[in-house]
This record gives structure tokens, sequence and C-alpha cells, in this order.
């Protein structure tokens, strides 16, 4: 009989939820269709609707028309829901993982970690400064 740890159900389980994934896609491409965020995320098309839904409704972002298509704009100074981050903007989640995974990459095995910028020298735009972290 597997353990808990090593069955399968247990290797299946992620740091971000669908909600998470829906929100970095739109932040990184804020025309994009449903049908492209569901292809991306691994959903079907009426759980990113509902998803986008719920993301409205909490707000999280706006949507607006733009001819045909939908376009959405991101609230970076919404807070996460979960009390233990309740006190955190999603601003920094964002930029970090909306980000190119080129700019954001890990430092090489044995490199020293990056320092954070100075808090008067550039930052990511829209991201708390490394105090506020």
């Amino acid at each position: 009989m597997e353990s808990e740890y090593t069955g399968s159900r247990r290797n299946r389980w992620t740091f971000l939820t669908n909600h998470a994934r829906v929100l970095i896609a739109i932040a990184r491409d804020p025309g994009i269709r449903l049908r492209d965020i569901a292809v991306d995320c691994g959903l079907t098309e009426r759980t990113v609707q509902a998803i986008v839904t719920d993301l409205q409704a909490d707000g999280y972002l706006t949507r607006t028309r733009d001819g045909r298509r939908n376009r959405y704009v991101v609230t970076p100074a919404a807070r996460f829901r979960h009390p233990a981050e309740a006190d955190r903007e999603i601003a920094g989640l964002l930029a970090y993982l909306a980000a190119p995974a080129t700019a954001v990459e890990s430092p090489a095995p044995g490199a020293p970690a990056p320092h954070a910028p100075a808090a008067d020298g550039p930052g990511v735009p829209g991201a708390p400064d490394s105090a506020s972290v």
C-alpha cells in the first residue's frame, strides 16, 4: 500500500490555484482570449469563465469590450484573500510570475542569491519594495 506522501494523490498538488494561474495569464496578456487561457492553464473554457467572474467580483480585475474582444485590467493593489497574506498586495506575485521567464530565472547552482534593489533604486514597477515583502 502506498503511503500518503508517496501516493499519486500527493504528487499532484501545486503551489498556485487555478485562480492565480488565470490572473497571471491575464497579467501577461490583457487581451488574451478565455479559450487561450483554458489551453495554457489546462482548464475548460467554462471553468476559466467562472474564475474570471470570481476575479472581477472580488476586484482583482476589470473587463472592458474592445471591439469583439475583451480587454482586462488587473488591479495590482488588490490584497490576497487568505488572512495569512491579507496585508500584502498581489503586485509582487504578479511582478514575479507574470514577467518573462528570462527576467526571473534562478541563479546557477552554487551562485549567490541576487540581492534586493535598494529602496531608492530601480525595481519592478508596481511591485512592493523589499521592505514590505
